[in-house]
């Protein structure tokens, strides 16, 4: 299929499942063509589903959290020979667990994927975005950045990173003709908890949690409008987040740690396993 150059193009990454693949499919389903990237083998099955949108798809398998997978995704985006109009930096790990005991390897690689590539693929990226006056870059960061979070420290930290690095980079762009926006969820129905260790928390065993698809249309929605930020999360875990802004922050450490202390997701029930 020929592809009028006027089609914008986005680049989204983490997009073989969960909230990356809705907003890959957000995306898609605008009027996009998309280039998806993930390290798994689910990357295909969601490039198949996402070209039933009549788009073209592009799927980039790498492992973003080393610089052989970034150079793989932005060899793969330079040659499309395309500016790319839209970019979610939607790629993160949790580790769960103290951290006193979490593995090093592990952290590290979170550190990789959550902190280092999208600093780096915003910085490929952002330049040619700035010299055309025009582009879009969406972040996702997480209502876990606005509290420490203890039992998953490095994970948390990494999300008040990016919604840092965001609100940092919107402010020096002003006036460029590109945009910045954090898309910042709660709670999500997606693999988050299981493969971060953190099914046995209270935050892992909620059954309140959101459809990644809701969350993936408010940050398009808010990615389109040009906000600053959108908290994509139920009315509880968004009035937590406002109450929060009044609490020291050894009050919110306390707050979450009911919330990812591991071996506590049974904490509510009574005896006879009921809610």
């Amino acid at each position: 299929m020929t592809v009028p150059s006027e089609t914008p193009l986005a680049v989204i990454t983490g997009a073989s499942s969960g909230i990356g693949y809705a907003l890959a499919e957000q995306f898609a389903t605008n009027g996009f063509d998309v280039v998806i990237a993930a390290e798994d083998e689910e990357l295909r099955t969601a490039a198949e589903s996402l070209g039933a949108h009549g788009r073209s798809v592009l799927p980039v398998r790498c492992d973003l959290a080393t610089e052989r997978g970034v150079e793989q995704l932005c060899a793969a985006i330079a040659a499309t020979g395309r500016p790319v109009d839209s970019l979610a930096l939607n790629a993160g790990v949790g580790v769960g667990g103290p951290f006193v005991e979490t593995d090093l390897r592990a952290e590290l690689n979170l550190l990789a994927l959550n902190i280092t590539s999208p600093v780096v693929l915003a910085k490929r990226l952002l330049p040619d975005m700035v010299a055309r006056g025009h582009g879009r870059v969406l972040f996702t960061s997480s209502i876990a950045a606005t509290a420490p979070g203890p039992f998953y420290a490095t994970y948390a930290a990494s999300k008040a990173f990016l919604y840092s690095l965001s609100e940092s980079i919107r402010d020096e762009l002003k006036g460029t003709g590109v945009t910045v926006t954090a898309l910042m969820p709660g709670p999500t129905d997606t693999e988050f908890f299981a493969r971060a260790g953190m099914e046995d928390t209270r935050a892992g065993e909620t059954a309140h949690k959101d459809d990644p698809a809701d969350v993936a249309e408010r940050g398009f929605k808010a990615l389109m409008a040009g906000k600053h930020h959108v908290v994509a999360a139920s009315f509880v875990n968004k009035a937590m987040v406002a109450s929060g802004r009044l609490m020291p922050e050894p009050a919110k450490a306390a707050m979450q740690r009911r919330l990812t202390e591991p071996g506590k997701g049974d904490d509510d029930k009574d005896r006879n396993g009921r809610c």
